[in-house]
Parts: C-alpha cells; structure tokens; sequence
C-alpha cells in the first residue's frame, strides 16, 4: 500500500516576495510532503514585478530551503479553489501578520469551505520579527529609497533597486 502524499499550497503574489513569506514557505513545508507556491498572475493588483520575475524571486528563495518537502512553484490565474483542486492540495496555508488580516481570510475561507468543503485552510501567524511587513509598504520604501535590507532577501532588495534605479 503506498503512502498518500499530502499537498500543500502556499498563494501569494508575492510582488515582492518578503522575508515574512520566506518564513510561512520554510514552515508550511514542514506540514506537507508537496508544498505549491501559487503565484498568483493578478494584473488586477498592477504589480511591479512581471509573472517571471516573481516566479524567479520566489525560486531563488526556496531554492535555499532545507527540509525533505518538495517544493513547486507554479503560475496560475483561476479560481483560487480550482486551482488547489488541480494541484491535489488538502490544504491551503495562509499567513496571518495582525487581526485585519484574519477578517479578510476568516470571509475568504468561508467562501471557500462553500466551494469545496474538503481543503482545508491552515493559518500561521507570521513570526513576530515578520507582523509589520507587507510587499505594497516595501514597495513603496524602496521606491522612495529607504532601506528594505530587514525586510526582503538580499537578491530580492537587489531587484527592488534596480527596479526604482536606485544603486
């Protein structure tokens, strides 16, 4: 009888990826066998970064994460629910920074639960190092030119200045 693997997936737009979503990606990968890491196309949201740049970024960072889960990382731009579905997920993790965060997911999660009752949603509390950052506040600093050295990898505060041609 062979074991069942279980599935993960880890949404974002990660536009840019932060050191708080690092930190959800190395944890969540200890719960499951197979984590994805859904980045979300989303041009609703304008983001700085294009699709591939995102996925590179996101690459990089979990490229560097130990652990025996593998890791995936995939494009997509359906329904958050179908997309777990094709994807096998038997959980969706989520990152939760402060309370405003938890009224967004907890109305979120109950849409999804109406979708398909069988994926769970599972929250982690961003590390207290973490609570503050958030990709839009980083854009904006860096845009601005402050520093984002405590807030993103190195690779990706490379991107941000390049970006904003800042050296």
């Amino acid at each position: 009888m062979s074991k069942r693997v279980s599935v993960g997936l880890y949404p974002g737009t990660f536009d840019p990826p932060t050191n708080g979503h690092v930190d959800i990606i190395a944890r969540a990968a200890t719960l499951v066998d197979r984590l994805v890491i859904g980045v979300a196309i989303n041009e609703d949201k304008g983001p700085l970064f294009t699709l591939q740049e995102r996925v590179e970024m996101v690459q990089e960072q979990c490229a560097k994460i130990k652990g025996e889960a593998e890791i995936v990382i995939q494009p997509f731009d359906t329904l958050l629910m179908s997309f777990a579905e094709s994807v096998g997920a038997q959980i969706i993790v989520r990152g939760l920074r402060a309370v405003a965060d938890f009224e967004y997911e907890f109305a979120m999660v109950g849409m999804n639960q109406k979708l398909n009752p069988a994926i769970e949603t599972v929250f982690l509390m961003a590390d207290p190092t973490h609570q503050a950052i958030a990709s839009r506040l980083v854009k904006e600093i860096a845009r601005l030119q402050g520093s984002v050295a405590h807030f993103v990898p190195q690779e990706v505060e490379r991107r941000l200045k390049a970006k904003f041609g800042v050296s």
